[in-house]
């Protein structure tokens, strides 16, 4: 069973950056498929990018493509979320997904539906605002 921790969220005046993190206690996240999903008051959750098991294979919500870039530190097993150029529409609660690694497409291509991951942490909230 992974617990996931999520962390790096905070205040950030429009334009500028935040870096979200998501560990595992206990466990590394290598070849876990992960994503990044975020809920804003009174909205649906939406998945905001994802990365395959190996790290080769990453997806965008076209909302954040080009603003937003997640990645792998191997060295520590964890998952990161670069975000620049933030909006006041970014504002949401950031919560990491980890799925069991179950065939070849969760390795090479990862998985882009919020409902397909397996285990969840418990969210970090993220507040654009001047």
């Amino acid at each position: 069973q992974l617990q996931l921790v999520e962390s790096g969220g905070g205040l950030v005046q429009p334009g500028g950056s935040l870096t979200l993190s998501c560990g595992a206690s206990g466990h590394t996240l290598e070849y876990y498929p992960i994503g990044w999903s975020r809920q804003a008051p009174g909205k649906e959750r939406e998945g905001v990018a994802s990365v395959s098991g190996s790290g080769g294979g990453l997806n965008y919500a076209d909302s954040v493509q080009g603003r937003f870039t997640i990645s792998r530190d191997h060295a520590r097993g964890t998952v990161t979320l670069q975000m620049n150029r933030l909006k006041p529409e970014d504002t949401a609660v950031y919560y990491c997904a980890a799925a069991t690694p179950r065939d070849y497409e969760d390795i090479v291509l990862g998985r882009t539906d919020p409902d397909d991951f397996d285990y969840w942490g418990q969210g970090t909230q993220v507040t654009v605002s001047s």
